[in-house]
């Protein structure tokens, strides 16, 4: 079924707003695979960072201002997110500039953090410039791991050619399993809490 699809073609077609959207939303996975592509010639490792970083950076401004506007009636109904929304409080009250910048890299506080910053009233510009660097190394990070990874894989399994298919499948499986799991785990601590 698959041996007609010209992934090569595709991702070098789509790769890069594939890696802008995915980053937009939440792209570990995605900027992961950037930088797998990016080590087979497919795609370029600095587009793949300049997107990622513009996705990931849009996206956080994005709830940035939803938090700014919204946060006061918004982060009340998200209970299932309250010890995400508590740590990032805290948080944001003692280091304020160091919570924009690591956000992106804590464990649950990707999508929640920047919502909770905008609700605090920090200032939209020390936002941007700080979200700006913190989105540009986040990518840098992630982008290079797929790009090493690859090189890994190469040296595992020679030419990656043959695997590209699977080991983007492989990637985003994981990627669902990893999601499911959070949300098992959010919804049994969600249920202790009740």
């Amino acid at each position: 079924m698959f041996e007609h699809i010209d992934f090569s073609y595709l991702l070098a077609t789509y790769g890069y707003w594939a890696v802008f959207f995915g980053c937009l939303l939440e792209g570990e996975t995605i900027l992961i695979l950037g930088g797998m592509a990016a080590h087979q010639h497919l795609l370029h490792l600095w587009p793949v960072i300049g997107w990622a970083s513009l996705g990931g950076m849009l996206g956080d401004q994005i709830l940035f201002w939803t938090g700014r506007y919204f946060g006061a009636r918004l982060l009340p109904r998200l209970k299932r997110k309250q010890t995400a929304i508590d740590r990032v409080t805290t948080l944001i009250h003692r280091y304020p500039s160091t919570a924009v910048f690591a956000v992106r890299f804590l464990y649950g506080m990707r999508l929640v953090g920047p919502l909770v910053i905008g609700a605090s009233g920090l200032s939209p510009i020390r936002f941007s410039l700080l979200n700006a660097l913190g989105a540009g190394v986040w990518a840098t990070v992630f982008a290079s791991a797929g790009y090493w990874a690859g090189e890994a894989l190469e040296s595992w399994l020679g030419n990656l050619k043959p695997y590209r298919l699977p080991i983007a499948l492989g990637f985003l499986v994981l990627a669902v399993v990893i999601a499911l799991v959070r949300h098992w785990r959010a919804r049994v601590k969600a249920q202790r809490v009740e």
